[in-house]
């Protein structure tokens, strides 16, 4: 194993070194292999290499250097054995899922979702005769009397899209693993920095990788972390076989990308936590929501789960649907869009685009308003932000 693989190295340094592959060249920033195919010195070995008998590579929708590369590093970062890169952050839930269940199976898993992740519960898996159970994630009697004898998976991701609250993962793995069933956790909001899911007894953690692993709203990309036996019995034919993988260009920028996180997450957080800070009892807030602050409704989990709050906070405007977008409209510098994790500041209204498909009911039950946005700090200076937040809302 590389030096720079060693777990001994603190995470800053590995998010650098990691997983690094040099060429003959000795190139000094990781090489970025955009190839389909890969040539076989001979018959033989091209036999050998496809049988799986002696490692290489055969085509790049299987593996590619570069996209190891990715693979290794986050690997090293999480602290897991094995890691598989995917085309975005859904197809790593998608397949993160739909690699632990067959027909018959069922599903548990927290109601505060993303709507994509929702839909995956709810449309896709029923199709392959996976039924599912939604539960109120921060009730944990409510995951236990949703198992099942024919449970395979609980899905949770914390803190949530886009209310950011924030489920005991160590408790829900507990009864995950008494079912005989694997724990899937979405582990975005946190970043590895600020959450090990792996730690807490989860079986598996997925990343959108578009969010702040790239960090400056370049690519695409997703990644699926967890035990070698997991990875290899659940996910590489399915990867191999189905081919929602990674583009070696995207792999690279990703690898850049994680290069600066650990600064550039510090800096968000930082600036989250001041537009909170700024933002809480305005007159024309009706409430507000940083997993940073001990107003937080799972502030004594956050402490035992989590080493800081996170880039994002949310608030809802008074007015509902019209006021919010009178204070949307009227932002200059933080940019309308549904993306988060970005180096830019970001907003989104979730009632109208993350979380449009559920139901005014649903919405509801989950505590998204028609007045609620989501923010998502970047590295612009604290006070132009707030500055900015709060020259919009005197247009409410």
């Amino acid at each position: 194993m590389p030096a720079s693989n060693q777990k001994t190295y603190r995470p800053e340094t590995r998010l650098v070194h990691a997983g690094t592959l040099r060429s003959q060249f000795g190139e000094m920033s990781e090489a970025l292999f955009l190839t389909q195919g890969y040539i076989y010195p001979s018959a033989e070995e091209c036999e050998l290499r496809f049988s799986g008998k002696i490692p290489g590579y055969v085509y790049s929708r299987y593996s590619n250097p570069t996209m190891d590369m990715f693979e290794q590093r986050m690997a090293a970062f999480e602290g897991a054995e094995a890691a598989r890169s995917t085309a975005t952050g859904m197809a790593a839930v998608t397949t993160a899922l739909m690699g632990l269940v067959r027909a018959g199976d069922h599903v548990v898993a927290a109601k505060a979702l993303f709507g994509s992740c929702r839909w995956v519960i709810e449309e896709w898996l029923p199709r392959f005769g996976v039924s599912s159970t939604l539960v109120n994630g921060t009730d944990i009697g409510a995951w236990k009397g949703a198992v099942r004898k024919n449970t395979k998976v609980f899905f949770m991701e914390t803190p949530t899209n886009p209310t950011l609250e924030v489920y005991d993962i160590a408790a829900v793995a507990d009864i995950a693993h008494e079912a005989g069933a694997k724990l899937v956790v979405d582990n975005v909001f946190a970043t590895p920095l600020y959450q090990r899911p792996l730690t807490l007894g989860a079986d598996c953690v997925v990343y959108s990788a578009t969010k702040h692993i790239d960090g400056q709203g370049r690519v695409l990309g997703g990644i699926i972390l967890g035990s070698e036996k997991l990875i290899l019995d659940n996910y590489h034919q399915l990867l191999r076989q189905t081919g929602p993988s990674l583009a070696p260009f995207n792999a690279w920028v990703l690898l850049k990308g994680l290069e600066t996180l650990p600064v550039r997450v510090a800096r968000q957080t930082e600036n989250a936590g001041a537009v909170a800070s700024a933002l809480f009892g305005h007159k024309k807030i009706g409430r507000l929501i940083y997993p940073g602050r001990a107003d937080h409704p799972q502030a004594d989990i956050i402490a035992k789960q989590m080493k800081a709050g996170s880039t994002l906070c949310s608030f809802e405007i008074k007015g509902g649907k019209p006021g919010a977008f009178r204070f949307l409209n009227g932002l200059k510098l933080i940019g309308i869009t549904n993306n988060l994790g970005d180096a830019k500041s970001l907003i989104t209204h979730p009632t109208t685009t993350t979380h449009q498909r559920l139901t005014p009911e649903q919405r509801a039950e989950l505590g998204i308003g028609d007045g609620l946005v989501r923010f998502s700090a970047g590295l612009e200076h604290r006070d132009d932000l707030i500055e900015d937040l709060l020259t919009a809302l005197d247009l409410v």
